[in-house]
């Protein structure tokens, strides 16, 4: 069984937090799915995960192309995962099924701290997870280092 992870993102961009997370999955040996609500936002999301330094490249691709099977990651505003992920990293509210979090190694919801909805949209996650039995974990960059805040068993 996994868990979720809720990162309140208040000092960089979700383009700065998504490449350092997605590295560390893929460290792990994980695939990963990156759902979304908007598909001009993914595509935003594709074109600044291709930006980034020859060191820091991040195969990946964006739902709907013929290789979707076979990316490490694949981004989707979709429910399904044809990349069989471990790691599941919810952007921008989009929606987590609590058994989702207990099939997979670890779910991520990166949340924006700025914006008043998000932050409530989190909270609502958190208490339908966490009320499903799912074992969850917030960080916080507000000191300007990643740190837990919060934790509940599942």
């Amino acid at each position: 069984m996994g868990a979720a992870f809720f990162y309140h993102l208040t000092r960089g961009p979700l383009e700065r937090a998504l490449p350092m997370l997605l590295e560390r999955s893929l460290a792990n040996g994980w695939r990963v799915v990156v759902r979304g609500t908007d598909p001009g936002r993914m595509d935003w999301l594709d074109q600044k995960l291709w930006l980034g330094s020859d060191e820091q490249f991040l195969p990946h691709g964006l739902a709907g192309g013929p290789h979707d099977g076979l990316q490490p990651v694949l981004l989707t505003c979709g429910a399904d995962a044809p990349n069989d992920p471990a790691c599941l990293m919810a952007v921008d509210g989009a929606g987590v099924a609590p058994e989702e979090v207990q099939r997979l190694e670890r779910v991520c919801i990166l949340f924006d701290g700025h914006d008043e909805a998000a932050v409530g949209a989190a909270r609502g996650q958190w208490k339908a997870l966490t009320d499903a039995g799912c074992a969850a974990q917030y960080w916080s960059e507000e000191s300007g280092r990643w740190e837990k805040k919060a934790e509940k068993a599942g």
